[in-house]
């Protein structure tokens, strides 16, 4: 990283054409995350299975997600980042093709979990190869065009499909990836650069990936069943516990462990642990804000979920058009200043929705949820940036299934707490939402508690400076 520069600093466009290709894979698991909500019932009906089992198309998924994140960081190690790739979204296509061909409900819930493991892998391997193939003084921007397929996908698929099922029937909703995955393979194959795995990588952590292969799926079952149900069942109850329990014993094994599956020892690098704390807490805004926003218009306002959809496209719009700003700011005034000014506009913005009736007209809501969909780029980008700037190329891979797993953590728990609280209105709907929002205004002071934690990592009189990798 010395002496290059001004042209070290340029993003050549080979570089960027490989971050449009990570794009398409990121694009592909981000969209079918969401455009399958909306075809539930029409599933259901084709199948002639019980709306209750068909929601197990959804959970299988995100379940699965869940499983495959921790391995994410091993696979790359061992077999490098472009061969898992390639392979994750090959594996993504087919399955699609499976969902799309399945006969009945118990077989497509199969195809979707296969489907899950795939893109649990796909996004954070494709941020490692991005991070390899730049370097860290650029990431800002690369991550900040990847950011654009996180953020645009959901809001897509939502309208995505019910487009589809107003002119299609239920198995366009997954064929629709097959052209996506050609797409990404083909160009992939061409433009991903060739890295090898290691054979000397240190074997796999058979019991420590049993531990949260099992806890961590249990944690996001638990969360998940919570804002379904509104209240704590016993068998939510029996999942939180078990999923504690199995969590403590990873943690407990891998601080021990001479080949740890996750290398926990990267929370004692300050800028690592800010990141992450960031993270955790970004995760919870972002998934939380996306469960109470489409409740707010669907439920709160009694609109149709096509029309929430509409109704959403600009607090979208604005996280997808921002993402790559948000990036080239980081690059070029560090990630603390953006962390702090997107935490502070946030809790702003979540303050002024918590004071609008629910009845506001449509363009009084639209500035504040424009302007929040901006904020959480500028909290959630410099988390993981920081993050993979405070380690060194070899523990990058770990470092993204990290951050990635502490977002899922987070988005579960936030999505699962404004659900609950929405459901609970015995004090009527406006209380009920007014309650969420402050839970939402809360994970925002959280991110921003991050963000000062940041600032205090990456300040240039702070030591020491990059050989934090020492602790390591």
């Amino acid at each position: 990283m010395s002496g290059a520069g001004e042209q070290s600093d340029r993003i050549d466009a080979r570089t960027w054409r490989l971050c449009w290709v990570i794009v398409l894979g990121a694009f592909a698991s981000g969209l079918d995350a969401s455009i399958v909500n909306v075809g539930m019932d029409s599933i259901s009906h084709a199948l002639g299975s019980s709306l209750a089992a068909t929601q197990w198309v959804a959970s299988g998924y995100l379940l699965a997600l869940a499983v495959s994140l921790p391995l994410a960081g091993w696979l790359a190690r061992r077999f490098g980042s472009r061969r898992l790739w390639l392979a994750s979204l090959a594996a993504f296509t087919v399955a699609s093709i499976g969902c799309a061909a399945a006969p009945t409900i118990e077989l497509l819930i199969v195809a979707r979990v296969l489907q899950g493991l795939a893109g649990g892998v796909l996004i954070p391997t494709g941020q490692t190869v991005l991070g390899q193939a730049v370097g860290p003084d650029r990431l800002g921007r690369v991550m900040g065009t990847l950011g654009i397929a996180v953020s645009a996908a959901p809001a897509i698929g939502s309208l995505l499909g019910g487009f589809i099922l107003h002119s299609a029937a239920w198995p366009y909703l997954f064929l629709i990836n097959i052209p996506i995955g050609v797409a990404g393979l083909l160009l992939g194959n061409r433009l991903l650069p060739r890295d090898v795995g290691s054979s000397t990588t240190s074997p796999l952590h058979r019991t420590g990936l049993g531990l949260i292969s099992v806890g961590l799926p249990a944690l996001v079952f638990a969360a998940s069943r919570w804002g379904d149900a509104g209240q704590l069942a016993p068998d939510i109850v029996a999942a939180a516990g078990f999923a504690a329990l199995a969590l403590t014993a990873f943690v407990a094994v891998t601080l021990t462990s001479t080949h740890p599956l996750l290398n926990l020892k990267m929370f004692r690098v300050p800028g690592f642990r800010a990141g992450a704390v960031t993270a955790f807490f970004s995760g919870a805004l972002i998934f939380g804000s996306g469960v109470l926003f489409a409740l707010y218009f669907q439920v709160g306002r009694g609109q149709t979920p096509l029309d929430a959809g509409v109704s959403l496209l600009g607090f979208a719009g604005a996280t997808a058009v921002t993402a790559p700003i948000t990036g080239r700011w980081i690059d070029r005034r560090g990630p603390s200043r953006v962390a702090l000014a997107g935490g502070v506009l946030a809790a702003a913005t979540i303050t002024v929705l918590t004071a609008l009736p629910l009845n506001a007209p449509i363009w009084v809501l639209q500035p504040p949820l424009i302007v929040f969909g901006a904020a959480v780029n500028m909290v959630a980008m410099p988390a993981g940036i920081t993050a993979y700037k405070s380690v060194s190329a070899t523990h990058l891979p770990d470092a993204i299934a990290q951050i990635n797993i502490l977002q899922r953590i987070g988005g579960s728990l936030g999505g699962a707490i404004c659900a609950v609280l929405v459901a609970s209105n015995r004090t009527g709907v406006a209380a009920a939402f007014t309650r969420a929002h402050l839970a939402l205004l809360v994970a925002s002071l959280g991110a921003t508690t991050g963000a000062w934690l940041i600032y205090r990592a990456t300040r240039p009189d702070r030591t020491p400076q990059p050989s934090d990798e020492d602790h390591l």
